[in-house]
């Protein structure tokens, strides 16, 4: 079975849109490829079910898209025209009138050798230089399980400079074994894609979460920050002191209550979230972001999710007009809390309100800087005279 909408369908949109809800490769290229055919792509994005066989599905872009430029990740869900989705394969098709692509595969990254990103980085920018009338903007994708996002968006920022960059890091459902990025149709792991756009159309970038900080507040004291491990908070074992302050027993801690409790870290007057993955056997903590000694972190507190979710997606541009696409990358912890709250189908009436259309990842980044529990996304709008919001 496949979902599509108009937008695929319609040349004078900018970015066609197909989606497979089939488990076998060769079946769900085969809908893909006869969906975004004839659109006439710059290139292919693609947003992969971690349980898709990689390599059958290598082989069938080969053959069934072997003139297209192909990238994207595996994923830890997906969000189609539909809303939230968990086995489905997205792929969007960005039209060569509208946009233009480089690319650079970055491999590996454990660890970041950050000189060699930044010259990598600044090459690929100096080979794409920008047309009169169209703006640029970069998409990083990297394997959500190197653990060295933190250091790679800096290093990115510091080569692209006054280019943007929005990406998600590649997920594995709720496995966290391995995660995948694809370059140029072909599969790599303890890497990332970097893709450098240029359009003529205006965009806004996205950058939202749904907690606030509470009065209680916390001091790493001992932590191993290469594999971002906190061992000790407040002097006492991480897991049990975060328990206490949670106000939950340590054998409760689970997922959920990691992803309605998170800890924040203030950035100026910005608050970033820093989520927890699990806690250890021996009651250490592992985050999904950077952490370090002496670090002070701060108890947050949500929201009403849906409601930050609809207003952080209410973007106009200069002429007021919505968005014809938002690409999201949307933080697989979100997705947990809002199912375990029973508000999928609000949340995926708001993405299909908005024109949504992205994945769930294992981290967001954001102009520089790598986030957990965020909505991370860039809206295209209609291409008008004038610079882009």
């Amino acid at each position: 079975m496949t979902a599509v909408r108009d937008l695929e369908t319609n040349p004078a949109e900018a970015v066609a849109i197909a989606v497979s809800y089939e488990d076998d490769a060769v079946r769900a290229v085969d809908e893909i490829a006869a969906r975004i055919g004839g659109t006439d792509p710059s290139f292919v994005l693609m947003f992969i079910p971690h349980k898709m066989d990689r390599a059958a599905l290598q082989t069938e872009l080969a053959r069934k898209l072997p003139a297209t430029a192909v990238f994207g990740c595996t994923t830890a869900g997906q969000i189609t025209p539909r809303g939230y989705e968990g086995s489905a394969m997205v792929a969007l098709a960005f039209r060569r009138a509208h946009f233009r692509v480089a690319s650079t595969l970055i491999k590996p990254i454990s660890p970041v050798h950050i000189a060699e990103v930044v010259t990598q980085t600044e090459r690929l920018a100096a080979r794409f230089p920008a047309t009169p009338g169209r703006r640029r903007l970069a998409l990083i994708f990297a394997d959500g399980l190197s653990k060295q996002e933190d250091i790679l968006v800096a290093a990115l920022e510091a080569g692209l400079k006054d280019i943007p960059v929005f990406g998600g890091s590649a997920g594995d459902g709720l496995e966290f074994n391995e995660t995948f990025v694809l370059h140029n149709g072909a599969f790599y792991k303890d890497a990332a894609l970097l893709l450098m756009l240029e359009t003529d159309l205006n965009f806004r970038g996205l950058g939202f979460h749904h907690f606030m900080p509470t009065e209680k507040r916390m001091v790493v004291t001992r932590a191993v920050p290469e594999e971002r491990l906190v061992l000790e908070i407040n002097g006492s074992p991480a897991g049990h002191e975060y328990a206490r302050l949670v106000g939950v027993p340590t054998d409760q801690l689970s997922p959920i209550i990691f992803a309605e409790n998170p800890v924040l870290v203030r950035s100026g007057n910005t608050y970033h979230v820093r989520a927890i993955q699990e806690m250890r056997q021996d009651g250490g903590l592992t985050f999904l972001s950077a952490i370090d000694d002496g670090l002070l972190l701060t108890l947050g507190r949500g929201k009403e999710i849906i409601r930050t979710l609809d207003a952080g997606l209410t973007v106009r541009d200069d002429a007021d007009e919505a968005p014809d696409m938002i690409l999201g990358f949307d933080c697989f912890l979100r997705k947990l809390e809002i199912e375990h709250k029973g508000l999928e189908h609000e949340a995926s009436d708001r993405f299909r309100a908005h024109r949504v259309v992205g994945f769930n990842t294992y981290g967001e980044q954001h102009l520089g800087v790598h986030v957990n529990q965020t909505f991370v996304g860039i809206a295209f709008f209609r291409p008008r005279h004038g610079s882009p919001l």
